[in-house]
């Protein structure tokens, strides 16, 4: 018996067929045998035979999944998904039944040789995959723009690199927590590397000016996340129980949430359309504007949508009928599974999901919360402490006088003295000189009195275009040459940020200014997004949740100040490392979690926000509040011990790289960040802002109670 019933998916497009699938399957065939690949042993292991081959049927899921494409193009797209499935394939019996590391990374490392991004592959192919590899890319890149050709690299090399990811797991039977593993799938999961590949075959290449941009990286991220979580689903069978496979989400979800096997698959199926509910949202109300503001056409980038709902649809209605997975019980319980009978299933998948997209939108704001007793919290980190604190509270609040941060009825000294922002910067930055000190507590007040304004100056009138003309004067008060800015300061944000730039950007090397300027557009830019939820009374998707935390958190920027005190020392290509990424969004999400946990009463009771991972575990799990908060704990926790697991057991492969001194910096930067995260604890437990007693002594205003007095003032002055 298969180990769980499938779950009702989510799919709102009709499976389409491309004309040209036999003259695919005969080409794809021809092809998988010039390459080596179907009854060819490899080290003794025969991978495929021609039995597995059809059986599989790849031609069969790229058909599905690009109806509209030519003949010719069908037939490179399908070469493309043989050589990427026999990969899998390959790897497995090559090195994750062996579990052999080192002969894994070096075959790995080969593999970069045959993806130029521009010249020739001067390198002679010595296996199936490589030689596959070589073919395929010159029958590819020739026609694409360097732009296309770097993310094509970099979305390749992801998905073949971090099989070492997955295989260190194997190795240490290490199953990942669910922030780590939605990350890491995308990767080895290979869907962005499928995003690519539907540029190609749509023949509309996404403009290099929007690429990088939130919406288009949350299309293909959610577009990758409900590829590989339905993959999960159909695949468990086959790579838990047959392959020990630790990477798979239902295994996740059993061991993290305690969950049985059935319980997890609709744990997961909730994620995945979860995830493509967040697709359709971005689609419909991110993108237009996006093309808008900067000027691009959007048929090209239509189509690419269009595209990535193909692959959805089509993708889903492969895993029914391959033999590769697990779907024996598919067709007796949906019917006929075929084309034409795909649309016959949208009513119902719409119905069967209605609930949880209504439910993303009936919070009700304001609601009692009453006293929470916080969970004890993990984070093995000694808590140090600059001796310069006291002085450094005293100079905040002249400071904060002077940028007039008082006088604008969103704080006043007691709300001021009420955050202590000092004893959070003493604890992140404890061997800060009293200048250093002040300066740090300067941002930190600057950035919690925005995070106090956004919501209620602009959220509380809907007024999305006067909080993005106020992110654009913001950002006319950083020029990264250092120019007169265009602007002339005319508010206490804008005096706050033009000082503080003034003092902080003024002393770097040009490079580094650009990346702190970046740090902080991408700070003020997610108050936008915060405030699109606020305004549609949205609770946002758990992964776009946690991602986006990081950013209205303000982690990258104060990261960013901590990285530029090894300017020059550590190599810029060290924070580029996954180790070092990892580390980052690990200690980043903890930071977070805790002050979600300590702000849920002043945010959910007084505030009416939708922005709280514990308020978004509710929603999701539909489950209690007390639970909510053990989940989100038990999160903290997973993410804490992942830091400390990445500290131990992957950083010291980035350390072998580096001189002596680089070593030294890395490991000051390491520490740093346990400072970071001991420092925001304790900040947490010392200051007054989250107290009872300071909550409970607001004044409530209007029918939904809750928005503080001082709001109202400022509206009307």
């Amino acid at each position: 018996m298969q180990p769980f019933e499938l779950p009702e998916f989510y799919m709102p497009y009709p499976a389409r067929l491309n004309p040209h699938l036999e003259q695919a399957r005969e080409h794809s065939k021809t092809w998988a045998y010039e390459m080596d690949m179907i009854d060819v042993p490899q080290n003794g292991t025969k991978i495929w035979d021609e039995h597995d081959f059809d059986s599989h049927d790849y031609a069969l899921l790229c058909a599905y999944t690009h109806p509209d494409c030519s003949g010719t193009d069908l037939d490179l797209i399908t070469d493309w998904y043989v050589w990427v499935f026999y990969f899998d394939d390959h790897f497995l019996e090559l090195f994750k039944r062996t579990r052999d590391l080192p002969a894994a990374r070096e075959y790995l490392e080969r593999l970069a040789l045959f993806m130029p991004v521009d010249g020739q592959i001067a390198e002679e192919p010595g296996n199936p995959v490589e030689r596959g590899l070589a073919d395929l890319w010159g029958r590819t890149v020739p026609s694409h723009s360097l732009d296309f050709r770097r993310r094509f690299v970099e979305s390749t090399k992801n998905l073949l690199d971090e099989s070492l990811w997955e295989l260190a797991n194997i190795n240490e039977g290490r199953v990942s927590n669910p922030i780590e593993y939605i990350e890491m799938r995308r990767k080895v999961g290979g869907a962005p590397w499928s995003a690519n590949l539907i540029e190609h075959a749509v023949g509309a290449e996404v403009p290099a000016s929007i690429a990088g941009s939130r919406a288009l990286t949350v299309l293909r991220d959610t577009f990758s996340d409900a590829v590989h979580l339905r993959n999960d689903i159909f695949s468990y069978e086959r790579e838990v129980l047959d392959e020990g496979e630790l990477s798979n989400g239902i295994l996740v979800f059993e061991k993290f949430l305690g969950l049985s096997t059935q319980e997890a698959a609709d744990a997961v199926n909730d994620l995945l359309t979860s995830r493509l509910h967040q697709f359709e949202h971005t689609a419909l109300t991110e993108v237009p504007p996006l093309l808008a503001t900067h000027g691009e056409d959007p048929i090209g980038v239509a189509a690419y949508v269009k595209g990535l709902q193909d692959w959805q649809s089509g993708g889903h209605e492969w895993h029914l009928r391959s033999s590769r997975y697990m779907n024996s019980t598919a067709r007796p319980l949906d019917g006929p599974a075929g084309l034409g009978t795909s649309a016959a299933r949208i009513v119902r998948s719409l119905v069967a999901t209605a609930p949880q997209r209504a439910r993303a939108f009936g919070h009700v704001q304001f609601e009692r919360v009453g006293k929470v007793d916080l969970p004890e919290m993990y984070v093995p980190f000694e808590l140090r402490l600059s001796p310069h604190l006291d002085a450094a509270r005293d100079h905040l609040v002249g400071w904060c006088e002077s940028m007039g941060l008082l006088s604008e009825a969103i704080w006043d000294k007691q709300t001021l003295q009420d955050a202590d922002l000092p004893l959070c910067a003493a604890g992140l930055h404890p061997a800060a000189t009293l200048a250093e000190l002040n300066l740090a507590s300067a941002w930190l007040a600057w950035g919690t009195y925005g995070d106090d304004l956004y919501p209620k100056v602009f959220g509380r009138t809907a007024d999305v275009v006067g909080a993005r003309a106020a992110n654009e004067r913001l950002k006319a008060l950083m020029p990264v040459e250092l120019t007169v800015p265009t602007v002339l300061p005319a508010s206490a944000m804008e005096r706050g940020l033009a000082d503080l730039w003034t003092r902080t950007a003024g002393p770097m090397p040009d490079p580094a200014r650009r990346q702190f300027r970046a740090a902080v557009d991408t700070m003020i830019d997610s108050w936008l997004w915060e405030l699109d939820n606020q305004r549609m009374n949205r609770i946002p998707d758990p992964v776009d949740y946690v991602e986006m935390r990081r950013r209205t958190f303000g982690s990258d920027l104060t990261m960013s100040l901590a990285r530029f005190t090894h300017l020059g020392v550590l190599p810029e290509w060290v924070y580029r490392t996954r180790p070092m990424r990892s580390l980052e969004n690990s200690a980043a999400d903890s930071a977070c979690l805790i002050n979600d946990m300590f702000s849920y009463r002043k945010e959910i009771e007084f505030e009416g926000e939708v922005h709280n991972a514990v308020l978004v575990v509710r929603n999701f799990l539909t489950c209690s509040q007390d639970r909510a908060f053990e989940v989100v704990n038990d999160l903290l926790t997973a993410r804490m011990k992942q830091f400390e697991h990445i500290v131990a057991a992957e950083l010291p492969a980035v350390l072998a790289e580096l001189t002596a001194e680089a070593r030294e910096a890395l490991q000051a930067y390491v520490q740093e960040l346990r400072d970071w995260l001991a420092g925001i604890l304790n900040w947490h437990r010392g200051c007054a802002r989250y107290r009872d007693e300071t909550l409970q002594g607001e004044t409530r205003v209007g029918a939904l109670t809750g928005l503080g007095t001082s709001a109202a003032r400022y509206l009307v002055s």
